[in-house]
């Protein structure tokens, strides 16, 4: 409502026409200074207030914090507290209600619906409790807490077929002490004695509703946590698997690995011993290309000498055409040139055997390195 009314103000004087610079009195400045100041102030109340809510809003959410953060067991604490206080305050006003009986019935039926009142707020805080219990379900308990052993195996069957197990074996009492009305005096009526126990028993159903939602939640936890064992177990069992088919797995590659090392070894022993095969055969063919160039010059000199010896036989032919010895020196260098030429060819044919024969073991080998 400041704020509006803050605004309103500021919107009148923008609004508001104004005289001329030269022409504005004293006073009007005097008005305008005073409204300034009393914005402002309004404006540091706004301020403060708006802290103040601030801050409310601050301790508020922390408290609530606070509530949610506790333990389950001081939230129930707290809730048994209040129960005792409303179940006490029920008691005292059931006394009262007995002491008063003696009175008119108006005052009679006051004292009941006083009762009621009380027994309905109790009710009510009590569900407020529960829905809180219920709002807030993954509030775990402190793991110092101390759990008894035989409690990972309970279960409320299981209880309450003990329990009338034993009451088959026992058989039940002829005559139960129960102490139900303790402080209250013995004059109280059959009315307020009823209203008492019914509401007793809603609050024990309320207790064993309660019970009994915890008790299911912490087997559905059990439950949960077994199975959760069975599949950590299941995995375990699968891994263990996996390990022993790859522990299988790199077995056989060392066997394959050391047989591949041992081929690889065979391989680089015949590769060594071809190796030496081919420098003996690149030797003898060097020997024998160098006596192949020796036996080329010798017959170049041989038939420079022969054909020497033509010129000199024609010009003995020439000088003398009679004499026969002339002619059997020319039928012997002929000869003896027919001589040449047929062991040069001889010579021709070895070397290309040679040839053919070390290109021949050259493509069986490249054969073999390729297979």
């Amino acid at each position: 409502m400041a704020g509006r009314s803050v605004g309103s103000q500021r919107r009148s004087v923008s609004g508001t026409p104004l005289p001329p610079r030269g022409q504005q009195p004293a006073a009007s400045r005097r008005d305008l200074f005073a409204r300034e100041e009393e914005y402002k102030r309004l404006n540091a109340e706004l301020q403060a207030k708006t802290a103040d809510l601030v801050r409310q809003a601050e301790e508020v959410i922390r408290d609530q914090q606070e509530v949610q953060s506790r333990p389950v067991s001081t939230q129930i604490k707290s809730y048994e507290k209040e129960e005792d206080y409303s179940l006490s305050g029920l008691l005292s006003e059931g006394i009262v209600h007995l002491h008063s009986e003696t009175k008119p019935k108006t005052k009679n039926v006051d004292a009941v619906n006083k009762i009621q009142n009380k027994r309905h707020s109790a009710n009510k805080g009590r569900r407020a409790n529960s829905s809180i219990k219920l709002k807030y379900p993954d509030v775990h308990v402190a793991n110092d807490v101390a759990i008894p052993e035989d409690f990972s195996d309970f279960s409320l069957a299981k209880t309450i077929s003990k329990i009338e197990g034993q009451l088959e074996e026992e058989g039940i009492p002829d005559y139960i002490d129960d102490d139900i009305f303790c402080g209250i005096s013995n004059d109280i009526g059959t009315e307020a004695q009823n209203r008492f126990l019914k509401a007793k028993l809603r609050v024990m159903q309320e207790e064993l509703d309660n019970v009994v939602y915890e008790c299911n939640k912490k087997e559905n936890e059990i439950q949960n946590l077994k199975s959760q064992i069975k599949n950590f177990e299941e995995d375990c069992m699968r891994q263990q698997r996996t390990i022993n088919l790859q522990q299988s797995q790199t077995e056989k590659y060392k066997t394959l690995f050391e047989e591949l090392n041992k081929k690889c070894d065979g391989l680089q022993q015949q590769l060594s011993s071809a190796e030496k095969e081919l420098e003996s055969k690149r030797r003898l063919q060097k020997q024998a290309a160098t006596s192949q160039s020796a036996t080329e010059v010798r017959l170049n000199r041989a038939l420079e000498e022969a054909e020497k010896y033509k010129l000199e036989l024609s010009k003995s032919r020439q000088n003398n055409k009679k004499s026969c010895l002339l002619q059997a020196a020319i039928i012997g260098t002929e000869l003896f040139l027919k001589c040449l030429k047929c062991v040069r060819h001889e010579h021709h044919y070895k070397l290309s055997k040679l040839h053919l024969f070390s290109n021949a073991k050259k493509t069986t080998k490249i054969l073999y390195f390729r297979i």
